[in-house]
């Protein structure tokens, strides 16, 4: 069983992509899906373990509330709402939350000069 995080944008995979130093499948859902879509993404990854982080806005949280009412056994894993969105969560922060979950990872050597 592999692991796969769901997240809206490219550069929000960007970022994770940096931070994981395990194999894991990251898969860009480009701003709101429908249910059908939805459906289509959860019964493809459904043989793993599936985490959603989305940008802590209206568009995520409307594409979280379809995951928990669809899709009760995803793990939610949530941004600071300061911080909004996952592509500008700081990296130590990206570190407390992935760590939180069980992921392996690696802060970049240049995370002082990438940092928002």
């Amino acid at each position: 069983m592999g692991k796969v995080i769901i997240v809206e944008g490219k550069s929000d995979k960007q970022r994770l992509q940096q931070l994981l130093t395990e194999p894991v499948e990251i898969v860009c859902t480009n701003g709101t899906i429908g249910e059908d879509k939805l459906e289509e993404l959860v019964a493809e990854y459904s043989e793993n373990e599936v985490f959603v982080l989305l940008d802590a806005d209206y568009s995520g949280d409307k594409v979280r509330r379809l995951f928990k009412q669809d899709f009760p056994n995803v793990h939610h894993l949530y941004t600071h709402r300061m911080y909004r969105e996952v592509a500008t969560t700081p990296w130590h922060v990206l570190v407390q939350i992935l760590e939180g979950a069980h992921f392996e990872v690696q802060v970049p050597d240049d995370a002082d000069n990438c940092d928002h």
